[in-house]
């Protein structure tokens, strides 16, 4: 055997060494893969198909070409569920943000009871949705709940001028309060873990320049969290826009329908899909909520990449 046969017999050893090694590694990735392809990217790329439709779920199919998106900003119902979905989201993300660094800050210190704090901080988000909205709704009950009752008792509000918190215009404020309060304890786990990552040095030597609290929070703790918030606020707002079990859970009632006052676009697309059966017309709405995440998102990745540069 020459030398350059029996390189060549060493590297076709390798390779398919190598090749096994791949094969092997692909077989675990493709019924995840499979089933992405089947339930997510084929649905997907079907909805965006369907948008240009016109299609009841029965009949053949019909090329609509672009009369759905025309019809959309004709159509008040879903000119509410945008401002209502753009109202929760510029209500929602700022409070949420604000409220888990805040609670990240004053439990990353060194108090009694931190961990038993975090983990009750962190309950509403683990704890099942119905269970505390139920919880929610009792507290806020136009007529028996403690918060109307402290209002009518202590601030001497009029038995007829107490809030309905789940009608009419305080549904939204409703739905944002709530969302806080479930939502801030996950994030505040992530701004834990972005404080802990931060080093003690950088602390020490703005204590040496007479830095007080504010400050050290200003130059030091805001800055080295950009990436940890920048994460937060890109999560929020997905997760905002995409809302739609606490719609129905706080507002539904027990019909499970939304008024205008507290339809959102995700509840509008179900209702046109699966109520109305114009599912031509819901994907249209779809592609629009996607268009709306992905313009907000590729916004915040520009504007975190000017801020790393600088």
């Amino acid at each position: 055997m020459t030398q350059k046969a029996f390189e060549r017999r060493i590297v076709m050893r390798k390779l398919s060494r190598q090749t096994k090694r791949d094969l092997v590694a692909y077989s675990f990735i493709a019924p995840n893969f499979i089933g992405f392809c089947v339930f997510t990217l084929i649905p997907i790329i079907f909805a965006f198909a369907l948008a240009f439709m016109k299609w009841d779920g029965s009949n053949p199919i019909q090329w609509a070409g672009i009369s759905n998106f025309t019809r959309l900003w004709k159509d008040t119902f879903f000119i509410a569920a945008f401002k209502n979905t753009i109202i929760y989201c510029i209500g929602t993300v700022p409070l949420t943000m604000i409220a888990s660094l805040a609670l990240a800050i004053v439990l990353n210190q060194k108090v009694i009871g931190r961990g038993i704090f975090r983990t009750l901080s962190f309950f509403p988000y683990v704890a099942s949705l119905v269970a505390i909205t139920a919880v929610w709704k009792m507290l806020f009950h136009p007529s028996k709940g403690p918060v109307n009752n402290i209002l009518l008792n202590v601030f001497n509000v009029p038995q007829g001028q107490l809030p309905q918190w789940f009608t009419g215009g305080l549904v939204l404020f409703s739905m944002i309060l709530f969302s806080v309060w479930k939502y801030m304890g996950y994030y505040m786990v992530i701004y834990l873990a972005g404080l802990q990552g931060i080093s003690s040095e950088l602390y020490e030597a703005a204590s040496l320049d007479g830095a007080n609290t504010w400050q050290k929070f200003r130059y030091v703790t805001w800055p080295q969290l950009s990436s940890t918030t920048f994460f937060v606020v890109v999560m929020l707002t997905i997760n905002c826009f995409k809302v739609y079990d606490i719609a129905i859970m706080l507002a539904g009632g027990g019909s499970g329908e939304l008024t205008t006052s507290a339809t959102v676009l995700v509840y509008y697309i179900y209702q046109k899909a699966f109520i109305d059966w114009d599912l031509g017309y819901s994907s249209s709405v779809a592609m629009v909520l996607f268009l709306m995440v992905l313009f907000v998102t590729i916004i915040q990745f520009r504007g975190q990449a000017k801020r790393e540069k600088a």
